[in-house]
């Protein structure tokens, strides 16, 4: 038996991702009083239902004093070994007026004393104490329903108790750090292949840019760096119960230096994790490498 908390900021996708729980065959609640979290869980613990998974949407709809103690009542849910997860979605700010703006939905918070950008800023603080617990993040900025679907169906559907999940991103600075890395590689600082007018309308994926970056010595050092830092830490998260770990890898533009990096390091640990996944934020791609 397991208990999926999804949460999020209004207009992160939250509904999206119910969706796609609820038609892999969870029993899908939206919107649950965080109070009523002990007893839909005691009811779990019990065995008094034969549903396998459930999953919950908890947000800023909530009162905020329960908001306040959903990391308490989590703590102690999982200290009745019940499997619990949370699942955290979020987008940049001008994303998610962007979203309302076309969709004409009202924000939660919202009122005539509280503007559009002013409620999205008070939904990011009631709901911090649950975001920093998240199992797994998901900025959903630049994805598509599409991608998003994508994501989950590889993340929490298809690769249930199978180890941990090693994404890497590929990003440009310039648009901003994802929102869901866990653990973020400044490669700003490598020869840029970009200043070659050969090369700039390619990306790490081609070959004439993997050939001028693998013949660059501080490239290569920063590859081997990163990739000593990972084989000694990711089993240390894993331990600690880490089912996701995103690793972000950014440039200026997020198309020849992070993309080439976050593709060889994606093969290199290919071996190593049953489920490696890298995506390229900037140049809209992603895949899913299976080891064995």
């Amino acid at each position: 038996m397991k208990l999926t908390i999804i949460s999020g900021r209004s207009g992160s996708g939250k509904s999206t991702v119910l969706h796609i729980l609820e038609d892999r065959g969870y029993y899908c609640i939206d919107n649950l009083p965080a109070s009523l979290l002990p007893s839909l869980a005691s009811r779990i613990a019990s065995g008094d239902t034969e549903i396998p998974n459930i999953a919950v949407s908890i947000d800023a709809r909530n009162i905020s004093a329960d908001l306040e103690q959903v990391p308490k009542i989590v703590s102690d849910l999982k200290s009745q070994n019940l499997h619990t997860e949370i699942i955290f979605l979020d987008a940049n700010g001008y994303t998610l007026l962007k979203r309302f703006s076309e969709s004409r939905r009202k924000l939660p918070l919202s009122s005539e004393q509280i503007g559009l950008r002013e409620a999205i800023d008070k939904e990011s603080e009631l709901l911090e104490s649950i975001s920093v617990m998240a199992n797994l993040s998901i900025d959903t900025s630049s994805m598509t329903l599409q991608e998003l679907r994508d994501v989950i169906k590889k993340r929490l559907v298809d690769e249930q108790e199978s180890g941990l999940v090693l994404a890497f991103q590929s990003f440009g600075y310039k648009n901003g750090v994802p929102i869901d890395a866990d653990i973020v590689y400044d490669v700003r600082c490598l020869p840029n292949p970009y200043w070659d007018t050969k090369l700039r309308t390619l990306t790490g994926k081609d070959q004439a840019v993997m050939e001028f970056l693998e013949s660059q010595s501080d490239v290569r050092s920063m590859y081997d760096d990163i990739t000593a830092f990972l084989k000694t830490w990711l089993p240390k998260f894993e331990h600690n119960n880490r089912s996701y770990i995103t690793v972000a890898i950014g440039c200026t533009g997020g198309q020849h230096r992070s993309v080439y990096l976050s593709e060889k390091l994606g093969d290199h640990f290919a071996s190593s994790f049953t489920t490696v996944q890298v995506r390229h934020r900037e140049l809209g791609q992603n895949e899913s490498k299976q080891h064995g």
